[in-house]
């Protein structure tokens, strides 16, 4: 029996070398957005991150763009509050704020988890999110909350593990069986899961890869 949501197959080389171009060039960053009418122009091919406060999100795009500072990386969950874009070659890499937790007042923690979901829901040029889980932890209620979200929004989403560096064996399988098993659930779910650590750069060339491979 063929298992679902298998991880990714390693793209080939011709692949890997245009993830690689992408990347290679200036990555900008275009705007901090804390309302929809700040939106830039949607005239291009737009994928974002999404995860838990703390998941790695910012360490992630960091380690896939090359440039250790360009998304702010913190120990303080729910930092993030506004939608930063930036343009890698022709595309719009976009860094959700963080979900779940996060120590800011709650009203403040509501506006922006309502500007995360009108994104999600209305940006016409979004191709696919990628939907960050903790390898340490697998999903969690709070992850399956965005899934839904994705699900009705009819946005493609597919899974980036990260830290998976700090598993081994048995222990990264349990975590990859919790999540596949959240997955099922989520008829928008992408059917491959990216495994990454961007402490080691694991997975991070396929991750580019990918992202270059969406039209």
């Amino acid at each position: 029996m063929e298992m679902r949501f298998p991880e990714v197959a390693e793209p080939d080389a011709q692949a890997l070398e245009k993830g690689r171009l992408l990347f290679a060039g200036e990555t900008d960053f275009v705007k901090g957005v804390v309302a929809m009418d700040g939106l830039p122009a949607a005239d291009r091919v737009e994928i974002c991150f999404a995860g838990r406060s703390n998941v790695g999100k910012s360490s992630l795009i960091n380690a896939l763009t090359g440039r250790k500072g360009l998304a702010r990386a913190s120990n303080t969950p729910g930092r993030t509050q506004e939608i930063n874009f930036f343009t890698a070659g022709d595309i719009y890499v976009v860094d959700l704020p963080g979900y779940g937790f996060a120590n800011a007042p709650v009203a403040v923690v509501e506006k922006w988890q309502r500007l995360l979901k009108q994104y999600l829901s209305g940006r016409q040029t979004l191709r696919r999110v990628f939907v960050l889980i903790d390898a340490r932890h697998g999903a969690k209620a709070v992850d399956e909350e965005i899934m839904s979200l994705l699900d009705s929004a009819a946005v493609t989403f597919q899974v980036v593990m990260t830290k998976v560096d700090k598993l081994k064996g048995d222990a990264l399988n349990a975590s990859l069986d919790k999540t596949r098993a959240a997955l099922a659930k989520h008829p928008a779910a992408f059917p491959e899961i990216i495994l990454t650590s961007s402490e080691k750069g694991d997975g991070i060339p396929t991750l580019r890869a990918i992202i270059a491979g969406i039209q």
